[in-house]
């Protein structure tokens, strides 16, 4: 939307001729407008988090599955609307540094999400898990079983990727 601006400003500036001084004013608005950086930290609010162990069902034959998952839900914290927003949610196992697993949305979209609402809730699970014979509860305290935490980040339209925060996965069995 800003290149679009900037293409139609010079567009005018050359077919008027407009004098030095006005031809200033117009390049120092453009840059001051296109330099804006919008601060997803100070926009979006993460609420209603739940975090916990989705059951997967059975899988290869006999053995439960279950995967970390993450639920929230964006807040508009602004007094502006906002649109194109995307989530990332990356799972690490505790004490590794390595992925362990990651969930992609898009969240926000053209359509925008006005001030002072929050989004439909939000699901992400990783796409690994832990899977065993034992009953879904007991596989909690399996001496293999290792805690899982998720780094939260958001990117609003092209810019870069924001850490927003991050959460341990409880040791809780979801259904939904």
């Amino acid at each position: 939307m800003a290149r679009e601006r900037t293409r139609y400003i010079v567009r005018f500036i050359r077919s008027a001729r407009p004098s030095p001084v006005l031809m200033g004013l117009l390049v120092t608005s453009v840059i001051s407008c296109a330099g804006s950086v919008f601060d997803i930290e100070k926009s979006l609010k993460v609420s209603e988090v739940t975090t916990g162990w989705f059951d997967t069902g059975i899988v290869q034959g006999n053995l439960n599955r279950l995967v970390p998952t993450l639920a929230f839900q964006l807040e508009n914290i602004t007094d502006t609307e906002i649109s194109s927003v995307q989530v990332l949610a990356v799972f690490r196992r505790s004490g590794e540094h390595e992925e362990w697993g990651s969930a992609f949305a898009r969240v926000i979209g053209a359509e925008g999400l006005p001030s002072g609402v929050m989004s439909q809730p939000i699901v992400l699970r990783s796409d690994l898990g832990y899977t065993g014979e034992q009953p879904r509860l007991d596989m909690f305290e399996n001496r293999l079983f290792v805690d899982v935490n998720v780094e939260l980040s958001l990117k609003y339209r092209g810019e870069q990727w924001v850490k927003i925060t991050d959460f341990l996965i409880e040791r809780q069995l979801l259904t939904e």
